[in-house]
């Protein structure tokens, strides 16, 4: 069985230690509809791979699926991420394919989708991964306020005032544990709105500037195999 990729492991190692404790965002970008760059701040939420391949890492965020990043997604399948960990002072930039997991329920308007070649995600498509009992999980691991959010009126709309927001659901909670039917309609409403986010890294940028010299390596992924070049910073 092929061993997971340098870089893969170095950010596991990243993530545990306790200086880069709360460390666990990244920004990622996309490309709108008239081409321009667009960057946003997400929470990284689990690592997966393929039965057997973990050579092949996925990397897992969430989202609500009205956002206008999204039909971004949807339109230009391919970002990058960039990971700055102050503590251990590691920056990983990770670029490859993008899918949206959506409730099986929500269709996309937008008029065209362009699919980027991937490999570790339809790998799992073959080997019969349940994304949408993935979904279900990592909704229901949400703490009950985050769950609410996903209930507000759509992000970036506009609001009157402040004020607004005292009038929204602030609790939705754990599936099956739904009493009231107004919990009920929070959480199916929450649940629709909630998206799965999943990058496949094929080329990643690790700089190390607690080393000094600092370091740099670039990874590149050609097929099932990764090539490592040590780059300047």
């Amino acid at each position: 069985m092929p061993a997971a990729p340098r870089w893969r492991t170095a950010l596991a190692k990243a993530l545990s230690l306790p200086e880069n404790k709360y460390q666990n965002v990244y920004q990622l970008a996309t490309i709108d509809a008239n081409r321009d760059p667009r960057s946003r701040t997400v929470v990284h939420r689990d690592f997966l791979h393929p039965e057997g391949s973990p050579h092949l890492p996925v990397l897992l965020t969430t989202t609500d699926a009205r956002t206008p990043k999204v039909s971004q997604i949807h339109d230009h399948p391919r970002v990058e991420i960039t990971w700055w960990m102050g503590g251990s002072q590691d920056q990983f930039r990770i670029a490859g394919p993008i899918r949206v997991v959506l409730s099986p329920d929500v269709k996309l308007e937008s008029g065209s989708s362009r699919q980027e070649p991937s490999l570790a995600l339809d790998r799992m498509d073959e080997q019969g991964f349940d994304w949408e009992k993935k979904r279900l999980d990592i909704f229901d691991s949400m703490s009950a306020h985050m769950k609410a959010s996903w209930c507000r009126p759509p992000p970036g709309s506009i609001m009157k005032s402040y004020d607004d927001a005292k009038k929204w659901p602030q609790t939705v909670p754990k599936l099956g544990e739904a009493e009231s039917e107004e919990d009920k309609r929070n959480q199916e409403q929450a649940l629709r709105n909630f998206a799965l986010v999943l990058v496949e890294p094929v080329e990643v940028d690790w700089v190390q500037l607690a080393e000094k010299p600092n370091h740099r390596t670039r990874f590149t992924r050609n097929g099932e195999q990764w090539k490592e070049e040590i780059i300047v910073p």
